[in-house]
């Protein structure tokens, strides 16, 4: 990694300022309010990557030379249906039951963006869930309010600690950054 550079992680997720944290990665924080919609036609690993990069264009013009902004989204995918942040209680168990049970995509895009270059990829995280009671659903949106999560969980949470049987993949990925990903690109950025 380019230590002479200035890293900026645009996102207030506290998971991702964890793993860039424990990564040794100095940065800042820098967040704006971007859209999050995206054109209906695009792929799963599209989508993730489009908002990342989107997020980024949002900062292009007010960087400096010496910075480089760190964006990212992740997705939820139940087959070809995208799980976005659930708005209430009737939509995360709407989620969480049809995640119930059954296997899931995470997809995080993630974009680097200097001033003379962009680099925009994703990594995907396949989660396995048990069966899950509908008292254990409720307990989980209650008692940790999920409302800022894709599909309506996160895997280092209480939900992720009993509902999870295994992960095919990056379980940081799954958490909002495939950390590995963003340390072999910033060795080459």
């Amino acid at each position: 990694m380019n230590l002479t550079k200035k890293y900026i992680l645009a996102s207030n997720s506290p998971r991702r300022k964890e793993l860039l944290t424990n990564l040794g990665l100095p940065f800042e924080i820098r967040v704006k309010e971007v859209d999050e919609t995206y054109p209906p036609e695009l792929g799963r690993a599209e989508v993730a990557e489009y908002l990342a990069a989107h997020k980024a264009s949002f900062y292009q013009d007010e960087l400096e030379q010496d910075e480089v902004i760190i964006t990212a989204d992740t997705i939820v995918c139940l087959d070809e249906t995208i799980l976005n942040k659930p708005y209430d209680h009737a939509q995360a168990t709407r989620m969480l039951t049809m995640l119930s049970g059954r296997s899931h995509e995470v997809y995080t895009g993630v974009c680097l963006l200097s001033k003379d270059k962009s680099v925009v990829f994703h990594d995907v995280t396949t989660v396995h869930f048990r069966d899950l009671t509908r008292e254990e659903i409720d307990f989980y949106i209650n008692h940790y309010k999920p409302f800022d999560k894709a599909g309506s969980y996160g895997a280092q949470d209480w939900l992720g600690l009993v509902g999870i049987e295994r992960i095919e993949g990056s379980y940081f990925n799954v958490m909002g950054l495939p950390v590995h990903r963003v340390y072999e690109e910033l060795l080459v950025f």
